[in-house]
C-alpha cells in the first residue's frame, strides 16, 4: 500500500519521495488514519519501527488543512532526551517541507537564547524534553492553552528516567479537550494507567508484542570475564572487520574507558553521555553518522535517540539492569527493514540480568563459543537467600 493510499495530501506526498519513502510501515498503515480522523491513539511499538513519521505525517496534515488559523502552539510531542528531540524535530522538518507549517525544539543543556527566540516568531508544532519545557513555561516563553494535539512519546522511558512527576505537570497545563496520542515501546502497569488517565476512548495500536526484539536482529551472547571485555571488543571489531558499531555501557565513566581503550588501539572512537556537552553529544553523533567515527560509544541516555538506517551492530558492552532497556538498545539496529547484528557480553556478575532479559524477550539468547576471551569456569546464578532457621523458643507444630 503506497502513501497516497491513507488520503495524505500532496504537499507532503512530495517530501516523503523526497525522503525516498513510499511503502508505509505497519504501524503508519494503522496510525495514521486513525489519528486524521481525530482518534486518540494508543501506541505499542518498539523502536525502529517507523513510529515518528506514524504522527507527525498526520499532525502536518491536520494543521495544514485549517481554514481558521489560531495563533500559539498547536502540537506538543513531548520525549524523554534531548537526542529523541532533535531527531523528531527534524522528522517535522523533513516530512513538512512544502506545507507551510512552522515547528521548533527545546531541551536543555545549553543556552535558551536561541530556542525563545524561536519560540518568540511563533510555532506550530513543539518538541521538548520535560525540564526544560516545563523551565520555559516558568518563564512565559511557552503558552498552552491553544493546544490541540498532544503526543507523549516513549512514555515508559520517561518513567525510566524519572521524568514522570514532571510529565504530570506538564499534563495538567493542557486543555481538557484535545486530541492525545500516546506512545510506549513497553506497557507496565505505571504506563497503562497514566495512558488510562489521559486518552479518550483511544485506538489502539500494535505492530508487535510488548518488549519483543526484531526478528531481523541477529542476537549473539559473549560469556567472558569483566576485565577482558575490552579486548573481546577489539578482537570483534578486527575480526569481524566492522565499519561502525555503537557500544552501550552502563555508566558514564565506563563509557570513557572504552573509548580511552579504543583511541589507543587507533579505533576512532568517541563517547555520548550525560556528562558530555550538547554540543559535544552532537558532534560526536554527526562525526559518527557520517563515517569519520568508527565506534560510538553510550550509555542509555542514548539509547532512542539515535536513529540511523544502516546501522549494522550494536554491542551491549554491559548488560543492562533493566530488561527493557535491552529491546530498546538493540533497537538501534535492524531498522527501516535492515538487518542487523546485537551483541552482548555477560560476566559472572551480569548472569542475574542476562536471566532477566531472556524471560522479558522470550527466548534464550544464542551463546558464541571458542573465542579467545571465553568465560573459562561455569558461572553459577546467584544463590538464593537462605531461610532464617526458627526461633529456639518456637513451639513446633505437631
Amino acid at each position: 500500500m503506497p502513501f497516497k493510499n491513507l488520503g495524505i495530501i500532496d504537499p507532503i506526498l512530495k517530501a516523503l519521495a523526497n525522503e525516498g519513502y513510499t511503502t508505509p510501515t505497519p504501524i503508519q498503515q494503522q496510525a495514521i488514519p486513525l489519528v486524521l480522523g481525530g482518534r486518540d491513539l494508543l501506541g505499542c511499538a518498539q523502536t525502529g519501527t517507523g513510529k515518528t513519521a506514524a504522527f507527525a505525517i498526520p499532525i502536518i496534515q491536520l494543521l495544514s488543512l485549517q481554514k481558521q488559523k489560531r495563533p500559539g502552539i498547536k502540537s506538543l510531542i513531548l520525549t524523554p532526551t534531548r537526542e529523541l528531540a532533535i531527531q523528531i524535530d527534524e522528522s517535522f522538518a523533513a516530512y513538512g517541507k512544502f506545507a507551510g507549517i512552522r515547528h521548533t525544539v527545546i531541551f536543555g543543556g545549553v543556552s535558551q537564547l536561541h530556542q525563545t527566540n524561536a519560540l518568540k516568531k511563533g510555532v506550530d508544532i513543539l518538541v521538548a524534553t520535560p525540564g526544560r519545557l516545563l523551565d520555559l513555561i516558568n518563564q512565559r516563553f511557552v503558552d498552552l492553552r491553544n493546544l490541540e494535539i498532544f503526543v507523549l512519546d516513549e512514555a515508559d522511558r520517561m518513567l525510566d528516567m524519572g521524568f514522570i512527576h514532571d510529565v504530570k505537570k506538564i499534563i495538567a497545563l493542557l486543555p481538557q479537550k484535545r486530541q492525545t496520542l500516546f506512545f510506549s515501546a513497553t506497557m507496565p502497569p505505571e504506563i497503562q494507567k497514566l495512558a488510562d488517565t489521559l486518552l479518550t476512548k483511544p485506538a489502539f495500536v500494535e505492530v508487535t508484542p510488548p518488549s519483543s526484539t526484531v526478528d531481523k536482529i541477529q542476537q549473539q551472547l559473549f560469556l567472558t570475564n569483566k576485565a577482558d571485555k575490552p579486548k573481546l571488543l577489539l578482537h570483534l571489531l578486527k575480526e569481524e572487520k566492522i565499519g561502525s558499531a555503537l557500544v552501550f555501557t552502563r555508566t558514564k565513566h565506563g563509557a570513557d574507558r572504552v573509548v580511552k581503550f579504543l583511541v589507543k588501539e587507533n579505533v576512532k572512537a568517541a563517547a555520548i553521555h550525560g556528562n558530555k556537552s550538547q554540543n559535544a553529544r552532537q558532534n560526536a553523533l554527526k562525526d559518527f553518522k557520517s563515517g569519520k567515527l568508527q565506534v560510538l560509544v553510550a550509555t542509555d541516555i542514548a539509547a532512542r535517540g539515535i536513529d540511523i538506517d544502516e546501522l549494522a551492530n550494536v554491542f551491549n558492552f554491559d548488560l543492562p539492569n533493566i530488561p527493557e532497556t535491552y529491546v530498546h538498545r538493540i533497537g538501534r539496529t535492524g531498522r527501516a527493514g535492515n538487518s542487523g547484528v546485537a551483541m552482548s557480553f555477560c560476566d559472572a556478575e551480569e548472569l542475574k540480568d542476562l536471566r532477566d532479559i531472556e524471560k522479558l524477550i522470550g527466548k534464550k539468547i544464542p551463546v558464541v563459543e571458542n573465542h579467545p576471551y571465553e568465560f573459562q569456569g561455569v558461572m553459577k546464578e546467584q544463590a538464593p537467600e537462605k531461610k532464617k532457621k526458627p526461633q529456639q523458643n518456637q513451639r513446633r507444630r505437631r
